[in-house]
């Protein structure tokens, strides 16, 4: 069932577990995902970036969500996020459709400009009661900048207690380590910086802190990172490589099937498994029992 986002976070933040942000883009990363959900009993964001949104549509996908969300998932409680929403008109679509929480990412802008966007997003959102969520410092991939220039990038604790106190965002999604991109998967994700992780903690303790980039990262970082206020950890890499990888295999073994619903239904299968592995790691695994 879908819900709004605020009654996942309320229950994650008390029980101390962290909700898994799962990017989808079609009816089949959506089936993936959710019957991970349902086997494990686990409360799960469900998000789409703007990009996904000019791929499906947003009507498309905004429906596909809903009816799977009532009809497969039954009693498990499902939000509706935007990812990585870069104008305010996506931002101001998103809200319309029914998105429980948008985020928007003006984290490229300097901060003065980074806080007039993102207070705009807010107001709006605010008076839907939609959440909403921004981003301080900047997530980058491994392909992107060298790892000095990463760096110089990450969240400053100082700066992210006055964001939020500038824009009255609901959750934060922080740079403390943590990385975009296919290279992190080849090369090892680098780990968090869970000093500055908990620096920013410790400034803004009510406010839920969000994991951009976390596929890849061991569970150990994992668990610190939510003992460091992380409630929210997005995960879409690994879905992709889990997707794609197992298509190509399929194709491979079996030329001659023409039947797309027996081609994609392994790239189900192994969607559900990525995610079914991140439930348990996120700590969220039966969470959603009544």
């Amino acid at each position: 069932m879908l819900v709004h986002l605020s009654e996942l976070l309320k229950d994650a933040q008390e029980k101390k577990y962290a909700l898994g942000a799962f990017n989808i883009e079609n009816l089949e990363t959506t089936l993936g995902v959710v019957n991970a959900a349902v086997k494990k009993v686990s409360p799960i964001i469900l998000q789409v970036s703007e990009t996904s949104i000019q791929y499906a549509g947003l009507k498309a996908i905004t429906s596909i969500v809903q009816t799977i969300a009532s009809v497969q998932a039954g009693d498990i409680p499902i939000a509706l996020h935007l990812d990585h929403g870069r104008t305010f008109r996506a931002v101001a679509e998103c809200v319309r459709a029914g998105f429980s929480s948008i985020m928007m990412d003006a984290s490229d802008m300097p901060l003065t400009e980074n806080i007039i966007l993102t207070k705009q997003a807010v107001d709006f959102a605010h008076r839907k009661a939609v959440l909403t969520q921004g981003e301080l410092g900047v997530v980058k991939g491994l392909e992107e900048i060298e790892e000095e220039e990463r760096h110089k990038l990450m969240t400053d604790p100082e700066e992210a207690e006055k964001f939020v106190k500038a824009t009255g965002v609901d959750t934060l999604a922080v740079a403390v380590g943590n990385v975009h991109g296919i290279l992190k998967m080849q090369k090892g994700n680098p780990g968090l910086d869970l000093d500055r992780l908990e620096a920013i903690h410790k400034l803004i303790p009510d406010t839920p802190l969000v994991l951009h980039g976390a596929s890849g990262l061991p569970e150990a970082q994992i668990q610190k990172g939510i003992v460091r206020g992380i409630s929210i950890i997005n995960i879409d890499t690994e879905l992709r490589l889990a997707f794609t990888n197992t298509l190509r295999a399929t194709l491979i073994n079996d030329p001659e099937e023409f039947d797309p619903r027996e081609v994609l239904a392994p790239s189900i299968f192994a969607i559900q498994k990525v995610a079914e592995e991140k439930i348990e790691m996120f700590g969220s695994a039966g969470a959603a029992k009544p």
